[in-house]
C-alpha cells in the first residue's frame, strides 16, 4: 500500500503544479454582454430617483424611527424584487448634510443607525445596490420595507453622474 501511495505522489504534484500553471478565465458576476449591468444586482431590480428631502421627510424620519426593528429585516434579506435607492440631494455632505428635522432624528437614533449601515455594508445584496449607484454606506439614513420583495433606501447623496 505504503509503494502506491508513493508511485501516485509525483503524478498528483505534477497535475497540481499543470493546473495551478494554466490561466483561468475570471467569470464574470454579471454578464459583460448585458446592456444594463447595474440594474440588476442577484437577480433584484435596482432603481433611484433623486428628490428634496424637505419632500420625503416625513416617510424618512418614520423609517428612521423604525430603524431598530429593520436591522433585523436588513439581516435576514437575501432576495429582492426591487431595490429603490432615493437619492436626497439636498441632503447630501456637499450640501450641509440633512436638514435639521432629520438630522436630528439621525441623532436621536444613531447607534441604530451606526448598526443599520453596519448590517448594509454586511448585505452582499444590499451593499451591491447601493455600491452599484455609488452610494457609501454612511450616507444611507433609512431603509423601509415597503412591500415584500421591496426595499426603499434613503441616502444623503447625490446620484453618479
Amino acid at each position: 500500500m505504503a509503494a502506491s501511495v508513493k508511485s501516485a505522489f509525483p503524478a498528483m504534484a505534477i497535475a497540481m503544479l499543470l493546473a495551478a500553471a494554466l490561466p483561468r478565465a475570471a467569470l464574470p458576476a454579471q454578464p459583460l454582454d448585458s446592456s444594463k449591468p447595474a440594474s440588476t444586482i442577484v437577480d433584484s431590480d435596482v432603481r433611484q430617483e433623486e428628490a428634496l428631502s424637505k419632500t420625503e421627510a416625513g416617510k424618512v424620519i418614520t423609517a428612521i424611527d423604525r430603524t431598530r426593528e429593520n436591522i433585523g429585516t436588513v439581516r435576514k434579506t437575501t432576495r429582492l424584487d426591487t431595490v429603490d435607492i432615493v437619492f436626497l440631494t439636498d441632503a447630501a455632505r456637499s450640501e450641509g448634510g440633512p436638514p435639521p428635522a432629520i438630522e436630528n432624528k439621525v441623532k436621536q437614533h444613531q447607534d441604530d443607525v451606526a448598526e443599520l449601515r453596519q448590517e448594509i455594508e454586511a448585505n452582499a445584496l444590499l451593499f451591491n445596490a447601493i455600491d452599484s449607484r455609488r452610494v457609501q454606506a454612511e450616507d444611507v439614513l433609512a431603509v423601509e420595507f415597503d412591500n415584500p420583495g421591496k426595499v426603499v433606501i434613503y441616502a444623503a447623496a447625490k446620484p453618479p453622474k
